[in-house]
């Protein structure tokens, strides 16, 4: 049992689109991710995702609306809901799924991460 500092964990690493896993519990992980520019359409079919704004802001865009998010806030995206995270300068993540959710759901494309790194 250690305790976890996302600043530390943010410092050690700077791409895009790429979560990290930081930590696990009951077949959920929690990932910390960076995002910046527009993420790919998708939805996922079995698992509900939580997205925690760590620093910055972004936009959680579904085909009805958008919802903006600014640190300190967060959004659960319910399953089989269609959305697409952009974020118009970097912004930092905290990610909630289950372990077996690919972070492009249904889609697949250059972003999809079928292997993710624990840090």
């Amino acid at each position: 049992m250690e305790k976890v500092t996302l600043q530390e964990k943010l410092a050690l690493f700077s791409d895009h689109w790429n979560p990290r896993i930081v930590g696990e519990l009951n077949g959920q992980h929690v990932k910390l991710a960076k995002f910046k520019g527009e993420f790919v359409w998708h939805q996922h079919e079995q698992e509900d995702e939580l997205f925690l704004v760590v620093e910055g802001k972004f936009k959680m865009e579904f085909r009805d609306k958008t919802v903006d998010l600014q640190a300190g806030e967060f959004l659960i995206v319910p399953r089989g809901v269609e959305h697409r995270p952009v974020a118009d300068e970097e912004v930092s993540v905290l990610l909630f799924k289950p372990a077996s959710t690919v972070n492009t759901g249904n889609v697949t494309s250059q972003l999809t991460r079928s292997t993710l790194h624990k840090i």
